[in-house]
């Protein structure tokens, strides 16, 4: 019953006690870091909802707590919370060490590139899977969202991501079934491709990376207009 508010818990936790290292100092962007995830995850969570109620995907009782809200496990509405908060943290923390840890803009355009033609043809060729349809679709959105962004957030969040894969494939993998003998989330196998990778399908890797980009986009778009903002 633990297991699903456990995984959250010990996700934030060391992300939450690190924010305040007098390094990194990441308290200090709280303002625009939590206003953002807050909106990020209220959309996520209205889609959340929906294919939860279609049936696209569902919660194992047995590892969450019987706390339902609008029809959503407790944990899962934090979900949207803790795991963009975590991830932004990592993202945050390696830039800080490493601020040339991106790669060129040429490099980024050429990955976006053959990324957004091999999402439509997915999508174009499984538009019968929602799931699919869905995370492609997110991951298309924002690549094309990414052109016309000058803060190159995606050529950086390209290279740093692979760091977030790292806590990403333990808890991810948890919720998918490894480790335990079920699965804390699972997925009706008619609306997803089926590739998996352990016990994660395809489309969550998809659909995490869109969730932390859409995340830096609205953090990077409050510190704009509060710079802006600013009397000379």
């Amino acid at each position: 019953m633990w297991l699903y508010a456990s995984l959250l818990f010990f996700s934030v936790l060391v992300p939450l006690v690190l924010s305040f290292d007098k390094n990194l100092q990441f308290y200090k962007q709280w303002k625009f870091v939590l206003p953002s995830i807050t909106v990020v995850a209220a959309v996520f969570i209205l889609f959340d909802l929906y294919y939860t109620t279609r049936g696209i995907w569902g919660f194992n009782q047995a590892y969450h707590l019987n706390i339902i809200i609008g029809g959503l496990p407790l944990e899962e509405i934090l979900f949207f919370f803790v795991i963009p908060y975590a991830s932004i943290f990592i993202h945050e923390s390696v830039l800080w060490y490493f601020p040339n840890f991106k790669l060129s803009n040429h490099a980024t355009k050429v990955i976006s590139a053959v990324l957004l033609v091999s999402l439509l043809s997915i999508i174009a060729l499984n538009l019968q899977k929602a799931y699919t349809v869905y995370a492609a679709g997110a991951l298309a959105l924002v690549i094309v969202l990414s052109f016309y962004n000058n803060t190159q957030i995606i050529n950086k969040l390209y290279l740093t991501f692979l760091i977030i894969l790292i806590p990403f494939l333990l808890v991810n993998g948890i919720l998918t079934g490894s480790f335990i003998t079920d699965e804390v989330v699972w997925y009706n196998p008619a609306e997803i491709l089926g590739y998996r990778v352990f016990t994660i399908p395809v489309e969550d890797f998809a659909y995490g990376f869109s969730l932390i980009v859409f995340n830096l986009f609205l953090t990077e778009k409050l510190k704009t207009i509060t710079k802006q903002n600013i009397p000379n």
